[in-house]
């Protein structure tokens, strides 16, 4: 069984998880590699990857359907906003006693704090995008970007 992250544990993977750079060929490599998981696990998810509101990558594979990049959008559009992880806006408003839908005063078609896209941070740029993932319980989708970028990165 899956623990769940604590929000100190979400902002850690935050710290730790910057590239030096972000290229096409980086944005190529990455998204491969998640294709590449998320088939060795017969994930039906969908993988975006974003970078200066420009889509560099997208892969649909088996099982997902239009209404994973429905999410997409929406968990991507979180992290452009926040400059955080979908995920872990959602730990932070639960971590308060409340939800994101509730507090936000975001339109819930427009923007989901669940699961699944994390920041694309550069060194000495900041966020410059979001690689995301939906097609999985909110929880394992955020793992599987997280699984895939600690690989990428070490």
């Amino acid at each position: 069984m899956t623990t769940i992250p604590t929000v100190e544990e979400l902002e850690a993977q935050e710290r730790r998880l910057v590239f030096s750079q972000f290229t096409y060929d980086d944005a190529w490599a990455l998204g491969s590699l998640l294709v590449e998981l998320a088939r060795e696990r017969r994930a039906p998810v969908a993988i975006d990857i974003h970078r200066a509101g420009q889509q560099l990558f997208h892969a649909a594979l088996p099982g997902s359907t239009p209404d994973n990049d429905a999410w997409i959008a929406r968990k991507r559009r979180v992290v452009e906003r926040y400059g955080s992880a979908s995920y872990l806006v959602g730990a932070r408003h639960r971590a308060k006693g409340t939800t994101f839908e509730a507090s936000s005063r975001l339109d819930p078609d427009t923007y989901a704090a669940h699961g699944g896209s994390f920041p694309l941070t550069v060194k000495g740029a900041g966020v410059i995008g979001a690689i995301t993932v939906s097609g999985l319980p909110q929880l394992e989708d955020h793992n599987l970007v997280i699984e895939a970028l600690e690989h990428f990165l070490s």
